[in-house]
């Protein structure tokens, strides 16, 4: 009797003995791949800041949802898009919103001997098949 107890317990103290995470083995469930409108609509976000980027005004503006070209700020458009210093993106993982798309994105320029890093958001909304277009602004 005293055998088999000792032999049950060095089998069942070395299992308390290991810590709750190292018990389980069970992973996370992998994320589901993107669909193909989060493919299309992130290759948008990325032609309009790449427009942005070299100030290309005329195919950003073809990007841009009629909200926001019909917005009566030409003045700002022009501003925005005007290339003074140089200018990179960094863009994040999107996620699904009520009428599209919302991608976290970093804007970050250079002048002189000084860089600068603005966090926002750039918002896409699909206007028909595979056609995406920004209504709002990073």
């Amino acid at each position: 009797m005293k055998l088999q107890l000792a032999s049950c317990l060095s089998l069942l103290i070395p299992s308390l003995a290991l810590p709750l995470y190292a018990r389980s083995h069970s992973r996370p469930a992998k994320p589901q791949p993107p669909g193909p409108e989060y493919v299309f609509a992130l290759a948008a976000a990325n032609r309009f800041l790449y427009a942005r980027q070299t100030g290309d005004l005329e195919h950003a503006t073809v990007q841009l949802s009629d909200r926001i070209r019909h917005s009566g700020n030409v003045g700002e458009l022009e501003k925005y898009f005007s290339n003074e210093r140089e200018r990179a993106f960094e863009i994040a993982r999107g996620r699904k919103i009520k009428s599209g798309y919302s991608f976290p994105v970093i804007l970050v320029t250079f002048a002189g001997d000084h860089s600068a890093r603005e966090f926002s958001q750039i918002m896409l909304v699909a206007t028909g098949k595979n056609d995406w277009v920004v209504d709002k602004l990073p």
